[in-house]
């Protein structure tokens, strides 16, 4: 206790140096918080909007299809199999049919996706139910379409109206209708807008010649935890495709960004603590006749380690108080408000939306101030070990040996 008492008294009477020390580490506190609370928001922001979106509960995959060889798509369709088929029936899984495409904007051609979803699914987020709404178009034969804000920007297209879309059917022979968008649908999930027009299942599947076929077909979310693993790996031609592997590249973006920021916040703790050193260099130096007094008094070498440690370990404590007067309102503003992106993110393929939503949990402010306390009182310790070697009579003379 006395020990305790001291340490607090000499870290109160060092004065603008102590709260430099503070005010430096209660930075490294705040940014390693905002830094990995970020990342995890992102991660979690991404996942969700896209396991709404497209990914569900997960995918099965007709054996033949590469979502990164569009020349796959020429033969990647088939029969739905009876066991996912019970699972549609019950509205645990919708099909979708993928088809190559190409579409004549002003004058010029351009390659797309066309695909078919049921437009009375539940197992999506994507409004496919205006398919349904927008049906019979006043008789004019035009065809019910979906796109995204993307696409409607790229080519530029707006809701009403039409655009030829040629395709080939299972045979190979070429076919074109006119499409009517009924809706530009905003999603901050790329995978279901760039290139892409979506349209009803069973017209895609008349007019390819495909009835009852599909691509892939997407499971709804936690229908994979109420069945048993034998219902998803006993599927004759098509690979389940579970959330682990959807998410690869998701979890490999953050995990590559956590990676650069480290560095980022490493340093800035490196600097606080490389002053916390300095720090305890000097005051042992300063203080050479206060401790041979302590030694002169009966107080052990131990003891005056441990004094010297406890004190930049004080350091830690208050830096996490100062850090905590700030740090939180601050944080909590950012976790409300979001951070605003610019346009360019658009472009990149992940499902950012217009915002990023730093995300925190008990876990990271405990792991972070536990970090910081360590590294503190480690650096804080590394100077005193001269004083084991340092005899009584030589620190009353102010002197180090």
């Amino acid at each position: 206790m006395l020990t305790l008492k001291l340490a607090l008294r000499n870290i109160v009477g060092a004065g603008i140096r102590t709260w430099l020390n503070v005010v430096a580490l209660s930075l490294s506190f705040v940014i390693i918080i905002f830094m990995q609370g970020l990342y995890n928001g992102m991660n979690d922001q991404v996942e969700r909007a896209t396991i709404d979106a497209l990914y569900g509960g997960g995918q099965y995959w007709q054996k033949l299809y590469d979502p990164y060889d569009p020349l796959s798509l020429t033969d990647a369709h088939a029969v739905v199999p009876a066991n996912i088929e019970s699972l549609m029936t019950n509205n645990e899984a919708t099909p979708i049919l993928i088809r190559q495409a190409t579409i004549y904007p002003e004058g010029h051609f351009r390659s797309i996706l066309l695909k078919g979803i049921d437009p009375n699914q539940h197992v999506l987020t994507l409004p496919s139910f205006l398919l349904n709404e927008h049906r019979n178009l006043k008789g004019d034969g035009s065809i019910p379409a979906l796109i995204g804000t993307r696409m409607a920007k790229s080519v530029g297209l707006q809701k009403g109206d039409e655009i030829t879309v040629q395709w080939r059917d299972v045979h190979g022979t070429f076919d074109a209708r006119d499409m009517k968008i009924v809706e530009v649908m905003k999603t901050p999930v790329q995978e279901i807008d760039n290139d892409q027009i979506w349209i009803s299942l069973d017209r895609i599947q008349e007019l390819t010649s495909m009835p009852g076929q599909a691509t892939m077909v997407v499971l709804k979310q936690k229908v994979k935890d109420q069945k048993s693993e034998a219902t998803f790996k006993n599927v004759p031609g098509w690979n389940f495709k579970n959330l682990e592997f959807l998410l690869a590249d998701i979890h490999a973006l953050v995990k590559q960004k956590t990676i650069g920021a480290s560095i980022l916040y490493t340093i800035l703790l490196f600097l606080a603590l490389l002053a916390i050193f300095d720090t305890q260099v000097l005051s042992i130096f300063r203080r050479k006749k206060e401790i041979g007094t302590l030694m002169a008094l009966g107080m052990t070498r131990a003891k005056i380690i441990r004094l010297f440690t406890i004190e930049g370990a004080f350091h830690a404590f208050l830096a996490a108080i100062v850090a905590a007067l700030y740090g939180i309102p601050l944080l909590v503003y950012i976790a409300r408000t979001g951070i605003a992106l610019p346009a360019s993110y658009d472009t990149m393929g992940y499902a950012f939306g217009e915002k990023l939503l730093p995300a925190y949990s008990a876990g990271l402010m405990i792991g972070t101030t536990l970090l910081v306390l360590l590294s503190t009182t480690v650096v804080s310790f590394l100077p005193t070990r001269r004083i084991a070697r340092l005899k009584p009579t030589d620190a009353l003379r102010g002197r180090l040996s």
